[in-house]
């Protein structure tokens, strides 16, 4: 059962902006064990970057990062070439509806609150 539900995910290439190192590290773990590839941002501008080199079909972004907001994020990485069909999760710990309209109109696709349920996320990168 395990196996099938890795080949549902496999080769899918994820980036993780986060902050917090710890949370960070530990769902690009999880996101190993479901056969994606995946690469991590600490901040807006390293994601920037690093978005225009691995080219992530899904982008995990924590909306409460430093020097620029995961909305802001979200906007900026709209517009690079190639990478508007990009699935854009939002992971947040804000759970009001303005914060989800705000991460909508940012261009977000989903919005999950944490702590994240994993058959949800499972479910949204699978598409």
């Amino acid at each position: 059962m395990v196996r099938n539900e890795t080949r549902e995910v496999q080769q899918k290439r994820v980036l993780v902006v986060d902050d917090s190192r710890d949370s960070a590290e530990m769902l690009c773990e999880v996101l190993k064990t479901y056969g994606c590839a995946t690469h991590l941002a600490y901040d807006g501008p390293s994601a920037l970057e690093a978005a225009q080199s691995f080219k992530p079909e899904v982008a995990l972004v924590d909306i409460s990062l430093p020097e620029m907001d995961g909305n802001e994020l979200a906007r900026r990485l709209r517009q690079l070439p190639g990478l508007q069909q990009m699935t854009l999760i939002a992971l947040t710990g804000y759970s009001e509806s303005s914060d989800r309209r705000r991460s909508e109109q940012a261009g977000f696709d989903h919005y999950l609150v944490k702590p994240v349920p994993l058959e949800e996320l499972r479910r949204l990168i699978k598409g």
